[in-house]
């Protein structure tokens, strides 16, 4: 397999993009394709043994930064990293594209059939979905490509969902819901309302309206919402837990015997922190355009990047593109 990384993608470029890409290749045993400014990634690369591993090298001219309009660096830079690494996916020289750079250039070129690899034929709207970091890992989609949003996006949302968790997750009839602010039918707002009938017809396994409380703790393996609602779910959740983290660390520090409590459940803590460790999950993968694509956040680390590369294979190997094409044909919703 051929994943391109975008070497230029972290906040901390290429540091964390290239040691990824190497722990990748080092586990899959695939070639990673390094996108980018080549001295900086040969410079980092030049710290690792790579004699045995598939490493690959292309230079990009341009890098498209956090800051950048998406609208802009569309068409204004087109020898970025991300233009380069996604058509090489577009003209088949890789399999699947990795970046941890500007989400909204990512979802921009992606989608722009001409620029990029463009929709899926019937798909309305790509969506991004995330595995959530609780131990039931629940995928929630859109999670923030579409802040406005229609009913029928959600229907296809739900279907790409389902298809995801179904391939690459394993799941055998995903249970699929509606993020709502109350699990009573009728609940939510008029988007909701006329989302949930679609999805109780679509042949999914629609089980209704879940809060979040619910969808935190996996009553359905897929939860839909707009990307605005998504978006903010996620990321309320994400400061949530980087505050009780610090106030644990606070109060375990406040006194002697707090502090050989806390010593004593240090292994507890380890694996509280593996099962909501965001790094694990790896990134998101942008569902609806004619090739795999992941994004993860900015602030990724090297085992950040790993697991993305490790999430882009499987969408290759369990041809989740190619799915969601037929089922979408299939089943009238385009």
């Amino acid at each position: 397999m051929r994943i391109v990384v975008d070497a230029m993608g972290s906040d901390n470029h290429p540091k964390p993009d290239v040691a990824g890409s190497v722990l990748a290749a080092r586990e899959y045993g695939d070639t990673i394709i390094l996108v980018g400014d080549e001295m900086l990634i040969h410079t980092e690369l030049s710290t690792y043994d790579t004699k045995r591993l598939s490493i690959e090298v292309v230079n990009a001219k341009q890098t498209i930064e956090m800051d950048d309009k998406p609208s802009q660096v569309i068409r204004e830079k087109p020898d970025s990293s991300m233009h380069i690494g996604i058509n090489m996916v577009k003209n088949g020289m890789a399999d699947a594209f990795v970046t941890a750079g500007n989400t909204g250039a990512a979802l921009g070129i992606a989608m722009l059939r001409g620029v990029g690899l463009g929709r899926i034929p019937g798909v309305k709207r790509p969506a991004l979905g995330v595995n959530f970091p609780t131990p039931e890992r629940p995928f929630l989609i859109d999670n923030g490509a579409n802040a406005d949003c229609k009913p029928e996006y959600l229907l296809q949302f739900g279907l790409m969902g389902s298809i995801y968790v179904e391939r690459v997750l394993g799941t055998v009839n995903p249970r699929v819901a509606l993020i709502s602010n109350g699990e009573e039918e009728g609940k939510g707002n008029t988007l909701i309302q006329e989302a949930a009938p679609l999805l109780a017809n679509s042949g999914l396994n629609f089980i209704g309206n879940i809060e979040p409380k619910e969808f935190m703790r996996g009553v359905a393996d897929v939860a839909v919402a707009d990307g605005f609602t998504g978006n903010i779910l996620m990321k309320t959740a994400e400061a949530v837990s980087s505050y009780m983290a610090e106030l644990i660390r606070t109060y375990m520090k406040a006194n002697p015997i707090t502090a050989l409590g806390g010593l004593l459940s240090r292994s507890v803590f380890s694996q509280v922190k593996a099962h909501l460790d965001p790094d694990e999950v790896g990134g998101a993968p942008l569902l609806g355009v004619n090739g795999p694509i992941i994004i993860g956040h900015g602030r990724s680390n090297e085992v950040a990047i790993k697991h993305a590369i490790g999430q882009a294979r499987l969408i290759v190997q369990n041809d989740v593109v190619e799915t969601i094409a037929a089922r979408i044909q299939g089943s009238g919703s385009t």
